[in-house]
């Protein structure tokens, strides 16, 4: 009895040993959930963006034809006008007293021609019966033909006068937004149809449309021409291109115009052509001298892929993504991007169809381990 106490005593004892000898499993980390996107696949076009300046159209510099004291300003200063508004008036007074003269001296040469044109019909008449000399009768005759001059002659003056007398009214030559006052009521503004030392009144600039200006180095605009020559996209110089502008404060291109003029030649201080966008302005909400982005098509279509910019890493200069292969492991995948597009990235080379790219938890997976991958959701 007492050798199967012992015996008993020592198993339980070896029991304890082998069992505090053993150690714990510990349970193997689940694998990290990542969130995963196919590429998109669609037919893209490369837009160029550049900054430029919006500038009216037509802008005219009011100016008086003739001289006098400014009578009347009949406009509200940077308000909108229709072409032939009446804008001011100069002092027509001296203009309508010399318009009464020139038509009186018109008259006057009517009468006389009308004097001189009977006199010469009855010569004719008296020179057929040899009752007159030709001597009298060349002198009637010539007599007649200067009265007729002296008609036109007075009826040129008179024509001057009133075209004098109309410029005492200056109207609006076109519709746009007109600026302030320049010269006030009472004072005396020089005239004359040279332009040379006459008073500037007042401007006006159109509104609807208007032109954006934007410069091109020479880098661009030998891509343009590589392009036009491969077929890739047409010549703004040949056909118009679609372009679209975004103010300051606006997200996005939100007005769509087009191209209509490029220059003839590269600036030789700036490296750069000039080329100009017409924009759609019908709620006059634009004003000239806005500084606005403008964009135009900067390659011609081709299939692309694009991912969210969240999938992209970078390594120093290298762009790269992390893709999920069939066996559900994480591969490093060094990728060629382009620009956005509609808030999506061009990625040109390092990525194929339908593969799954990571764009949530890149910071808690590296090449080769296996991850958990979970479709994207947008929210």
């Amino acid at each position: 009895m007492k050798s199967a106490i012992k015996i008993l005593a020592v198993l339980v004892a070896l029991f304890c040993t082998a069992g505090c000898n053993q150690k714990p499993r510990v349970a193997a980390p689940p694998p990290p959930v990542v969130s995963v996107i196919q590429p998109v696949q669609r037919e893209v076009v490369e837009w160029d963006e550049y900054i430029g300046r919006l500038e009216s159209p037509a802008t005219v510099e009011i100016r008086a034809r003739v001289s006098g004291y400014l009578d009347k300003v009949h406009f509200k200063e940077g308000k909108e006008v229709k072409k032939g508004d009446l804008l001011f008036t100069i002092d027509p007074r001296p203009y309508q007293a010399e318009y009464d003269r020139a038509e009186a001296e018109h008259q006057r040469a009517e009468s006389q021609a009308e004097l001189a044109n009977d006199d010469a019909e009855r010569a004719k008449r008296l020179i057929a019966t040899k009752a007159i000399s030709e001597e009298d009768f060349d002198t009637k005759a010539k007599t007649y033909t200067s009265s007729l001059a002296a008609v036109r002659s007075s009826k040129a003056t008179l024509d001057s006068a009133k075209l004098n007398l109309e410029f005492t009214e200056i109207h609006s030559p076109i519709d746009g937004r007109i600026g302030r006052a320049l010269v006030t009521e009472g004072n005396l503004i020089s005239g004359g149809v040279s332009g040379t030392g006459t008073t500037l009144l007042t401007t006006i600039v159109s509104l609807d449309p208007l032109y954006l200006y934007g410069d091109a180095d020479e880098r661009a605009i030998l891509k343009y021409i590589h392009l036009s020559q491969e077929g890739k996209r047409v010549s703004a110089r040949d056909e118009i291109i679609p372009a679209e502008m975004g103010l300051s404060d606006e997200t996005g291109f939100p007005h769509k115009g087009y191209m209509d003029f490029v220059d003839n030649r590269v600036d030789p201080t700036t490296g750069t052509m000039r080329a100009r966008g017409v924009f759609s302005n019908e709620d006059h909400r634009l004003s000239p001298g806005f500084f606005a982005r403008i964009r135009i098509p900067g390659s011609g279509k081709y299939p692309a892929l694009l991912i969210p910019d969240r999938g992209l890493g970078s390594d120093q200069a290298q762009k790269f993504v992390y893709v999920v292969d069939a066996e559900k492991k994480i591969e490093f995948r060094p990728v060629k991007i382009g620009p956005m597009i509609d808030g999506l990235r061009i990625v040109k080379e390092g990525l194929k169809p339908g593969e799954q790219v990571v764009v949530e938890g890149l910071m808690r997976v590296r090449p080769g381990v296996v991850v958990d991958a979970k479709p994207f959701e947008t929210k």
